[in-house]
């Protein structure tokens, strides 16, 4: 088993080291994991998401690394037996590297070098390191099958000599000297078969570990950080409002108005974050308008910037989830692209493409209607973080991620919704995506206890494009109490707000409803993610001390 562990891990990270080379994305790890996103059970792929958060994709390699040891071991243990046998099974794990490779939407003919150099590592490894598996652990099998020709010795002997295998009678008929495995004395010198597999293991382990150094080493070599972090974006044309006084309510664990780029919420489908360099990123818009435009990023940061706070928020964030925060965003105007570009009657579908394949599906008549839809270059003062779509995403307040949030985005198709479908609601989610009025409760958090008397109970609410005009309170399914509400700057991003509890000794249980501008008060009914957004009450378990 260990000669099969060894021989994945050299093949993993021969594909890593090739994988720097061609794409990061194109290793075979890397494209399995971003094949098996595509492939995951929705139902399954939420409960990940709920569980997990923004670490689902650590937990899905994870399970990918536990899954390939489990095979080596199992490739490494048959090819004991038939080395032939382990070789069937490195083909096995080639095909299925490759088969998910080529059919990444960015992959070029070179992303099979990754899957193809691994594989061949791995099987010279293999063969290798079998072949000075010591042969005294095979010699014993051929003694014990002696029992079936000669019959059981009529006595056993009490005791049996020392250069007898484990378990076989001493007066059983001898081997050849040569195919018997003899007792060693403690302090005699390695088996020259063990020291040879024990060598050539180590080698191949090395060789792996010298290789993901080098891989790893090119990636870095590779990232655009460098080009994130010097990239200087014009000042927008129009700023931002100015954040009015009590935007913060300063209560301590309670959500700041602007979420810091290093705590923002994450979900999207790249395993490997797509590294896509300033100079050679362009845009192209086409489909039903009337004349195709392509935009390099000079191009872009030279268009009138705007300058907006927008709360994002991710569909499958749970009730009292963490997948929302809010940022201050710069960028350039669709709308205003779309009207040079032309967009044509009947258009209600803008299918918006990321370099690495992804699909969103965002409502035509949305982006045009007057709202801040951005193409993004900029977040919270510094340019787009590689995580969050560097160096251009889309941004449209009042809609779920999935359909106003294009990471990395390279391809703007005017279209219908009848003519072409998103990549999320291929899988079942709604076509629109609007986000549903909304609430959290910060603190109290319920993992700690409470005093008793004078206790905040704080959250925030967002209904991006509507905006947040009240949120109720509940302890104990008493009277609902009305929270004051932080100020804001507009109407697409959330809102704090507090309400101060006399906590009593006991366990309590502590609701709350936001109600938005359009006089639409949040529901109680519990539902599911899927197709458009879990909803009910967020609510708190709070255990209050005796004193």
């Amino acid at each position: 088993m260990a000669a099969g562990v060894v021989a994945g891990f050299t093949g993993v990270a021969i594909g890593y080291l090739i994988g720097g080379i061609v794409a990061p994305a194109s290793g075979p790890i890397a494209a399995v994991g971003e094949s098996a996103i595509g492939l995951t059970p929705t139902s399954v792929r939420e409960g990940v998401i709920s569980a997990f958060g923004t670490h689902d994709k650590t937990v899905l390699l994870a399970g990918i690394y536990v899954v390939l040891a489990i095979y080596a071991a199992v490739v490494g243990a048959v090819s004991m037996r038939r080395l032939w046998y382990g070789m069937v099974g490195i083909a096995v794990f080639a095909a299925i590297g490759l088969a998910a490779a080529l059919t990444r939407p960015d992959a070029t003919a070179a992303w099979v070098l990754p899957t193809l150099a691994g594989s061949a590592a791995a099987a010279l490894a293999l063969a290798l390191i079998t072949r000075a598996v010591p042969a005294g652990v095979a010699a014993v099998q051929p003694a014990r099958a002696r029992r079936d020709v000669t019959g059981p010795p009529a006595k056993a002997p009490r005791d049996e000599p020392a250069d007898v295998p484990w378990g076989v009678p001493a007066d059983w008929p001898a081997l050849p000297e040569t195919a018997r495995p003899r007792a060693r004395h403690p302090d005699a010198a390695p088996d020259p078969g063990r020291r040879s597999f024990l060598v050539r293991s180590g080698a191949a382990g090395g060789a792996a570990v010298v290789a993901y150094l080098v891989g790893r080493q090119l990636t870095e070599h590779t990232s655009v950080s460098q080009a994130q972090a010097s990239l200087r974006i014009p000042r927008p044309s129009r700023p931002a409002p100015p954040l009015p006084p009590g935007s913060n309510l300063d209560i301590p664990g309670l959500s700041s108005f602007i979420t810091p780029n290093s705590s923002f919420y994450r979900v999207d489908t790249a395993i490997v974050l797509p590294e896509v360099p300033p100079a050679t990123w362009q845009l192209r818009v086409h489909g039903m308008v009337s004349r195709e435009i392509t935009l390099n990023f000079d191009d872009l940061i030279h268009r009138q910037l705007i300058a907006d706070y927008i709360t994002l928020t991710c569909v499958s964030n749970p009730v009292n989830g963490p997948l929302v925060g809010n940022a201050l965003w710069v960028g350039a105007s669709v709308a205003s692209l779309l009207r040079e570009a032309g967009i044509k009657a009947g258009a209600t579908q803008l299918l918006c493409t990321s370099v690495d394949g992804f699909t969103s599906g965002t409502p035509a008549q949305t982006v045009m209607d007057g709202r801040d839809a951005l193409l993004a270059v900029a977040m919270n003062g510094t340019a787009l973080p590689v995580a969050h779509g560097f160096p251009v995403r889309l941004v449209v307040p009042g809609l779920y991620g999935y359909v106003s949030a294009c990471k990395w985005i390279t391809d703007i198709e005017v279209t219908t919704y009848s003519a072409a479908t998103a990549y999320w609601a291929q899988n079942g989610w709604d076509a629109q995506a609007p986000i549903k009025t909304e609430s959290r409760i910060d603190v109290p958090n319920g993992n700690t206890q409470v005093k008793p008397g004078r206790t905040a109970v704080a959250g925030v609410a967002w209904a991006q494009h509507k905006g947040i005009a009240a949120v109720e309170v509940q302890v104990d399914n008493g009277p609902w109490q009305e929270a004051t509400l932080a100020a804001v700057p507009d109407i697409d991003t959330w809102r704090q707000w507090v309400w101060y509890w006399d906590a009593t000794p006991g366990t309590h249980l502590i609701q709350a409803r936001a109600t938005d501008n359009t006089g639409y008060t949040q529901t109680a009914a519990q539902v599911p993610s899927q197709p458009n957004a879990a909803t009910g009450y967020p609510s708190v378990s709070v255990a209050v001390s005796s004193g």
